[in-house]
């Protein structure tokens, strides 16, 4: 379950923001994720409850943004969405496709104390 990790590093860039920032408490968390980022939703909730106990954001709770995967289409040239990496175009049903959003995975937003 890599989403720990990705929590860990949430938490590494809350409390290097609490130290410059003087904030001593994180009432909530925006997370922005890509559809194709590779994260269960589900995985990351229980991973962010497990490592957020006992630090600057232990009682924050976990609001997430979810991005949808797009992919610029070659043969269309044109953007268009996709649910899964390697899916073909749902226009022109061609597998030529650069992704082009829906892999990060971000903090957008802290409310904080």
């Amino acid at each position: 379950m890599h989403e720990i990790s990705l929590c860990q590093g949430v938490l590494r860039v809350i409390e290097e923001h609490a130290a410059l920032q003087q904030y001593v408490r994180v009432k909530t968390v925006w997370l922005e994720v890509g559809a194709l980022a590779g994260v269960e939703l589900e995985a990351l909730r229980f991973g962010f409850d497990v490592v957020m106990k006992n630090s600057i954001a232990a009682a924050a709770q976990l609001e997430i943004i979810e991005r949808p995967g797009r992919a610029w289409c070659l043969q269309c040239m044109k953007e268009v969405p996709v649910q899964r990496r390697f899916d073909a175009c749902p226009d022109c049903g061609g597998y030529q496709l650069q992704v082009s959003g829906g892999e990060e995975l971000r903090i957008k937003e802290l409310e904080v104390e």
